[in-house]
């Protein structure tokens, strides 16, 4: 499991943009798809061989910018507690504020590891006044330029050297267990189905610590199953961050979500699938799992003969393009159709590890290419030889042609719809990719 380096600190002094040069814009994972908002939280980076996630706190400020607001203040305690690793950006041309001393308060009580992150030093005139913040109180202290870049390499080079290798401390008999994990926004009933499934049995029960105090795996061993299920049950709603609860929501989901194999994604029927949902459905899809939507309350919705096609046609028009994974309707309560979440989740963990032979993908779609083929870019015709299945996690395909550059986006998704409809990979994210033959 990753490591996850946030990015704290008050509004304006660059966090953004600092996030955006350390994740380059390529690495974003939330980005501006359809319904997903336009806050971009969430980056994976690599440095001189090590991966690890990055969090913009700033893509959820509150509006005010001259007071310590509690809701920031909340912000950077939740980052606090769920970071490996702090980067407080402060800015060099206004020098050190209240805000600024309150926030390296937190900081120095929480005992986590921080970097002084000093923004804005764009020319060397600045770089002596960057010493002045070794006044917060904390060991060191990096003048950088996010605009620019200018010493964001040194600010890596002593970053990854701090990051721990996360290496799983598991036993043989567990290593190789699918991991499940039920994610979504508080009281949607996640606890509530992690409970409903390991039951009081304690004995087909063993919890396994993770490799961090706020991921708990507990086996499940019966009805001829066998996986980890890795308890969000920890993204519990804390009365101290009720204004920012989605903040904590997404920041709960992205530790559950970077650990499992199939994601259950719980979503409240009463409420429907909300912009907060889609965050976390976009998280998933982007970090590539498999997923498995659960809507649950579904005992306390009125129903008639097209309210199960209506709800879903409403979910899938909100995570379009992407449409092709199951749904379930439970109600955790009456204990409704629980067995039938885990089956799906069984089922969509199969089909990420499905291997299609290259004689059938080339029988399949080579004449389906030929008379369907990428349309002629500036004169240039496409011709696409020969398909082949990578070896790789999660599904990926390669389509050898020789103009790869000239294939467009909606081509390759009518591909990967013919690929779909063909074979069974529901619930499953999979890459189509060209390359030069």
């Amino acid at each position: 499991m990753g490591n996850i380096v946030a990015i704290v600190g008050r509004p304006n002094v660059g966090k953004s943009t600092l996030f955006n040069r350390l994740t380059g814009k390529r690495h974003a994972i939330v980005d501006e798809t359809s319904g997903v908002t336009r806050d971009r939280l969430y980056g994976k980076t690599e440095w001189n061989g090590k991966e690890f996630s990055i969090i913009d706190t700033g893509g959820y400020a509150v509006n005010s910018d001259d007071v310590f607001e509690a809701a920031i203040k909340d912000q950077i305690e939740i980052a606090i507690q769920e970071a490996d690793f702090l980067l407080f950006v402060v800015d060099v041309t206004t020098g050190i504020t209240d805000y600024d001393e309150a926030v390296a308060e937190i900081i120095r009580r929480s005992n986590k590891r921080a970097y002084v992150v000093v923004n804005k030093v764009d020319t060397h005139d600045r770089e002596p006044e960057s010493s002045y913040f070794y006044a917060l109180g904390l060991e060191q202290v990096f003048p950088i330029s996010s605009i620019n870049g200018a010493g964001t390499g040194d600010l890596l080079d002593a970053l990854v050297k701090e990051l721990p290798n996360k290496i799983k401390d598991e036993d043989e008999e567990t290593k190789n267990l699918p991991r499940f994990a039920i994610v979504g926004r508080p009281n949607a009933g996640k606890s509530s189905i992690a409970n409903a499934l390991i039951g009081e049995e304690r004995n087909i029960v063993t919890a396994i610590s993770g490799t961090t105090r706020d991921s708990i795996h507990t086996r499940y061993n019966k009805f001829g199953h066998d996986f980890l299920l890795v308890d969000t049950a920890g993204i519990r709603k804390k009365s101290k961050v009720n204004e920012d609860l989605e903040f904590y929501s997404v920041m709960r989901a992205i530790r559950a979500i970077e650990d499992s194999d199939v994601c259950i994604l719980m979503i409240d029927a009463t409420r429907g699938m909300e912009g907060q949902d889609q965050k976390i459905f976009s998280l998933i899809e982007k970090n590539r799992k498999g997923v498995v939507i659960v809507v649950n309350k579904w005992d306390l919705i009125e129903k008639d003969n097209n309210t199960v096609k209506t709800f879903e046609a409403d979910i899938r028009s909100k995570t379009a393009p992407y449409t092709d994974y199951p749904i379930v309707f439970t109600s955790t309560t009456a204990k409704q159709r629980i067995f039938k979440v885990i089956e799906e989740a069984v089922r969509v963990n199969e089909n990420r590890k499905r291997k299609i032979a290259t004689s059938q993908l080339n029988e399949f779609l080579l004449p389906l290419i030929a008379s369907n083929p990428p349309p002629a870019n500036k004169g240039k015709y496409i011709k696409i030889k020969f398909i082949t299945q990578l070896p790789t996690f999660p599904p990926s395909f390669a389509f050898f042609c020789n103009l790869p550059q000239y294939v467009k986006e909606p081509y390759k998704r009518f591909l990967e719809n013919k690929i779909r409809g063909r074979w069974d990979f529901s619930g499953v994210p999979f890459n189509v990719f060209m390359r030069k033959k």
